[in-house]
């Protein structure tokens, strides 16, 4: 893995350049090439992290019981907003991870792409 590290300025220019739809259409295009593959990194990740053991079955099904429509939307949308975050966070855990293994582009790659 990649040693670089990067100060909080960098970071926030770096996800300021992907706010420009160009860019982050051209990540994408690049990510789902790999998208099977990341999809298994992604689902034994959540697994091992606990995201969806006992814990969440339990969950769904506390939702799904509830009696009161308005109450068991607002809660489902809860349990989705919750499921949603941290299935982007572990995304972005192993985006970052699969970055430091392929090294960090030079400024001449970027670019090139």
């Amino acid at each position: 893995m990649s040693g670089t590290e990067f100060t909080e300025a960098e970071l926030e220019q770096a996800v300021g350049r992907l706010a420009d739809g160009d860019a982050l259409r051209a990540a994408e295009a690049r990510v789902a090439t790999a998208a099977p593959a990341l999809q298994r990194v992604l689902a034994r990740a959540l697994e091992a992290g606990g995201w969806f053991d006992e814990t969440h079955r339990t969950e769904v099904e506390r939702v799904a019981a509830i009696a009161d429509d308005g109450e068991r939307a607002a809660s489902l949308d809860v349990l989705l907003a919750e499921e949603t975050r941290i299935a982007m966070l572990v995304g972005v855990a192993t985006g970052w991870a699969l970055a430091g293994e392929l090294g960090a582009p030079t400024n001449y790659e970027r670019e090139e792409s």
